[in-house]
């Protein structure tokens, strides 16, 4: 694992403007808060050859919390390479107010040489060679199935679903995505990826505050060597950036409901579908609402135009029972609101294109591996899941960007699972938002 910090240039156009470090720039603006000098009056007061003493002058000064001060940092980058899949996913679960990207799956290296040694992760020393060959039979499932798809649609051009008039690249393109979207459920969630994220110095202490206090190794190695990275951009905030009683409390209970959950639902058998989708319109009396839903949503161009308050107010929770982890990867990263699963193997997803029977010995190898340590309490089953893993996904938020996810994830390029999903979302809220039905563009999950 290798962590980087990033630090934002100013272009020479802006050259005239004063250079701070974040922690100046967030004592800067807490103290122009408490004065009705303007920002020049306090900027000519600041020693920009010693900040550290006007950073201390200044807090001294100004009685604010550590959070409110630690928001007025900026955003502060930070890349992450060779991390786990679960890491990414729990860092982008955690850090809500973050901007992020990770490695696309259609870009890293699929191989068993492409993992954490099992000591990294918490892996028991006993179960190591185990876990290892588990993975290694599921990185070759995965290859072997890609080749197959790949071979059947080269053969069969109508499998997949072409633009019109595309150039042969385009053609290879989607052709290989075809057979990776599909081969990809026997993925390791274990697998290396690269992460970048950027959010104010308030943000990563909280984050490190909550990766410190999950109890496994991987976790509490990002959180020391992010926190040194940051350390040279906001040494004084950093010192809020570690394990807590109570993240600690509510992680050891969370990990207590996973393994009691996952030991009682595990299988490999394919879940089918159920989506629940809870719409609450109830509004204060002396606040009601005026504005038709319609009114609402039917200004916009496209799912990025603003909506009404109609939408923006109606609260929504959405939950599906069949999860895989290659989907809740990616909607995880809808920020608003809040995400929940318990991160089980209650079932195993395969498409319909891949059958169970050929693989069900390694299913059966692997679902083993993660009862025997979920049975010995180990935090650490999460790395023996594949991306086929079917698990429970809730998330709650408003109508607005229920909306906005629901269009996303049916339109141009999303992946036909996704589609699926959210398309049953959709008509679940239809039947209870029946007048948003016209003004809601439920896509086809065409290439692009």
């Amino acid at each position: 694992m290798k962590v980087t910090g990033l630090a934002i240039v100013p272009p020479p156009a802006a050259a005239n403007l004063p250079k701070v470090t974040p922690e100046l720039l967030a004592s800067v603006l807490a103290r122009y808060s408490r004065s009705n000098q303007g920002i020049g009056a306090i900027l000519d007061k600041v020693d920009l050859a010693n900040p550290d003493a006007s950073i201390d002058r200044i807090l001294n000064f100004v009685d604010y919390g550590h959070a409110s001060i630690g928001g007025l940092t900026g955003g502060l980058a930070i890349a992450l390479d060779d991390v786990s899949m679960w890491l990414a996913y729990k860092i982008f679960e955690i850090a809500q107010m973050a901007d992020g990207q990770e490695s696309s799956t259609r870009y890293i290296t699929m191989a068993a040489t492409n993992l954490p040694a099992p000591a990294e992760l918490g892996i028991p020393d006993d179960l190591a060679a185990r876990w290892s060959g588990v993975m290694a039979k599921s990185f070759a499932a995965y290859q072997a199935e890609y080749a197959r798809l790949d071979a059947l649609a080269l053969a069969q051009p109508n499998l997949v679903r072409l633009p019109k008039d595309a150039k042969p690249a385009v053609v290879t393109r989607l052709r290989k995505n075809y057979a990776l979207d599909r081969a990809r459920y026997f993925i390791p969630l274990a697998t290396r990826t690269n992460l970048g994220l950027v959010q104010t110095s308030r943000m990563w202490a909280a984050t490190l505050k909550h990766l410190d206090s999950l109890g496994l190794p991987e976790a509490s190695l990002a959180a020391k060597l992010i926190r040194d990275e940051l350390l040279k951009q906001s040494p004084r905030l950093m010192r809020h950036s570690f394990a807590e009683k109570s993240f600690q409390a509510q992680a050891q209970q969370e990990l207590a409901g996973s393994l009691a959950l996952g030991l009682a639902r595990l299988s490999t058998k394919p879940l089918a579908d159920e989506v629940w989708v809870k719409v609450d319109r109830d509004l204060p009396p002396w606040l009601g609402e005026t504005q038709p839903v319609a009114e609402a949503l039917k200004h916009r161009a496209n799912r990025y135009g603003y909506q009404g308050k109609a939408t923006r107010r109606m609260r929504v929770s959405f939950a599906w029972n069949n999860m895989a982890i290659a989907e809740l990867r990616d909607l995880n990263r809808h920020r608003t609101g809040h995400r929940y699963t318990p991160l089980i193997q209650a079932g195993f997803y395969l498409p319909p294109e891949i059958a169970h029977a050929p693989h069900q010995a390694l299913l059966d190898e692997q679902a083993a591996l993660t009862r025997e340590l979920m049975t010995r309490g180990s935090a650490a089953y999460v790395y023996s899941l594949l991306l086929g893993a079917q698990t429970p996904f809730e998330h709650s938020t408003h109508a607005d960007k229920f909306v906005y996810e629901a269009e996303l994830r049916t339109g141009m390029g999303a992946h036909y699972r996704y589609a699926e999903h959210l398309s049953a979302a959709l008509r679940e809220f239809s039947r209870q938002v029946p007048e948003a039905k016209d003004w809601v563009v439920e896509g086809t999950a065409e290439p692009e």
